[in-house]
Parts: structure tokens; C-alpha cells; sequence
């Protein structure tokens, strides 16, 4: 059985073998999307691109659309399974209305609609990291035991020609986004940050585009993280940059950083050839 408590129905269990839902573990996500709080704060963030007389709230939209994905969903159609489990998920909006609602955000100030969407996704995100205490990702987070953003690049392959899809350094064809995480050590899988949409072509190595993602994944955190050596910003070889490296340690932000070189090749090669007196222990940071 069920029953409406602001965006999504409220689900209990009803021995009477009654109102049975296919969808039954979907309440789980919609429990958690209440709890955080995150759909009351996209309405409140988008109200200003809520169109008069709108029947579907724009923050239910996008939560719709965040719950498709984690159901299995590929597409923004795929929303559909949602709307045949009105039980669990409520009212969702209709293919056409979400490609209106998009229309929308995307051609009046896109850049104000997300920053507004970043901000609210910020907001839930400290309030359910404090209502996990100890099991958040901030306890005991310190210098010595800092909180880790891990970035790194995947690609996307696209089987048609889409906007900004491109010829792939892997001879692909699609995407190269490059993301952040939230590292939750080995008991947790990562909380994705933010992500850069960039064509196939979009270089490996580009510091401008890791300097953007760390700007916009600290945003990410709550006040009093945002800088300092308390945050570890962890990339592969990619990240290996004097431009990225060098505004990562500028004053005023001063993130501790590590960054992983593969050691293969001449690499390998050389390197057992190397006498021990021509090692020595790095004790500070210093880049040639």
C-alpha cells in the first residue's frame, strides 16, 4: 500500500498480498531522494524555468530521470519505466514535456540552470553527509588523512553522429568526459562529483580541463573543504601537468595532490641500471 508524502508515494508493506509493485526495491532510491532532500531543492533551484500553470515540477523531473539510470535505464525515454510504477514513483512527466522542460534550460542562460542544479546537489549532499556522522566521507578527515578526489577520463562510444561526438585517440568514436569521485576507501565505490563533457577528441593531458573539474567537484563540498591540504586530488599520468599541478598548489587553495606514472618500456628498462647512491628520499615537493 501507499501513500503521497510530497514528491514520491510512501510505501509499506501489506500482507494482504494487495497492490503488489514489480518495482518494489525502487523505493529504496526514492527513500533516499527524500531524505536528502534533493528534489524539494531542484524545485526550489529551478523555479525560475518553471513554465506558469506546469503541472510536473522541475526538480521531480530531473530526479525521475536520476532514478531511470540507476533502474537500468540508457536513455532519456527510458524514464518510461518509471511511469508504469506510478505506485512507487509517482506522477512522471511525459517524453515531450521533459524535451520541453530541456528546451527550456538550455536556451535561457544554461549556464544560471546549472549552477542553480550544482548548488541544490550541494546542499543535499552536506546535509546527508552529516546525517552519517562517523560513516561520512569527511570523518576524520585531516592532513594526514585527507579526503581524496579521484579524476580520470572514460570513453564513450557513440553509434551515431551526435553533437560534439568525435573521432577517439583509441580510433572510437563518441565522448571522452572527464569525472570526479568521491574516494570511500575500499568498503565504498565512489560518489560522483562532477563531470566534464567533452567531444572524443578532447586531449588526455589538458590542464584546463582538470583545473575545471576540481573547481567544480569542490563546490561539491560542504564550506571548510573546499581548500587546503585536508583534500587529495588523485589522477593517473594525465594529470601530470606543470599548469594543473602548479594551480593546484598556487596560495589559496594549497590541495595536496598525487599523481600515478605507469613504469613500463625504456622506463622499466633503465631503472634496475641505476645505482642505489643515485637515489635519494624525497622529502619535498618539488617539480622539474
Amino acid at each position: 500500500m501507499n501513500y503521497f508524502t510530497g514528491f514520491y508515494p510512501s510505501v509499506r508493506v501489506d500482507a494482504t498480498g494487495e497492490g503488489v509493485v514489480s518495482q518494489a526495491g525502487g523505493v529504496l532510491l526514492t527513500s533516499m531522494v527524500k531524505a536528502s532532500g534533493i528534489t524539494a531543492g531542484l524545485s526550489q533551484a529551478l523555479e525560475p524555468w518553471r513554465k506558469p500553470f506546469a503541472s510536473h515540477d522541475p526538480g521531480k523531473i530531473l530526479t525521475d530521470l536520476a532514478l531511470s539510470l540507476a533502474t537500468g535505464g540508457d536513455f532519456a525515454s527510458d524514464v518510461d519505466r518509471l511511469r508504469n510504477q506510478s505506485e512507487v514513483y509517482g506522477l512522471v512527466a511525459s517524453d515531450a514535456t521533459i524535451s520541453r522542460f530541456f528546451t527550456t534550460l538550455s536556451q535561457v542562460r544554461p549556464a544560471k540552470a546549472l549552477a542553480a542544479i550544482n548548488k541544490a546537489r550541494a546542499a543535499a549532499r552536506a546535509h546527508v553527509w552529516e546525517q552519517a556522522g562517523k560513516d561520512s566521507p569527511l570523518h576524520g578527515v585531516s592532513a594526514e588523512n585527507p579526503l581524496v578526489i579521484d579524476l580520470d577520463a572514460s570513453l564513450l562510444n557513440s553509434h551515431s553522429e551526435k553533437e560534439d561526438a568525435r573521432p577517439t585517440w583509441k580510433k572510437g568514436f563518441g565522448f571522452h568526459p572527464l569525472c570526479s569521485f568521491v574516494d570511500h576507501g575500499l568498503l565504498g565505490t565512489g560518489e560522483p562529483l562532477a563531470t566534464l563533457l567533452r567531444p572524443g577528441n578532447a586531449g588526455s593531458n589538458t590542464a584546463a580541463d582538470h583545473i575545471q573539474v576540481v573547481k567544480d567537484s569542490v563546490k561539491q563540498l560542504p564550506k571548510g573543504y573546499r581548500s587546503g591540504r585536508k583534500v587529495m586530488i588523485r589522477t593517473d599520468s594525465a594529470g601530470g601537468t606543470h599548469g594543473f599541478l602548479d594551480w593546484l598548489t598556487a596560495k589559496g587553495r594549497n590541495f595536496s595532490y598525487s599523481v600515478g606514472f605507469p613504469i613500463h618500456g625504456a622506463v622499466a628498462d633503465v631503472l634496475p641500471l641505476v645505482p642505489k647512491k643515485g637515489w635519494t628520499k624525497s622529502l619535498r615537493q618539488q617539480r622539474n
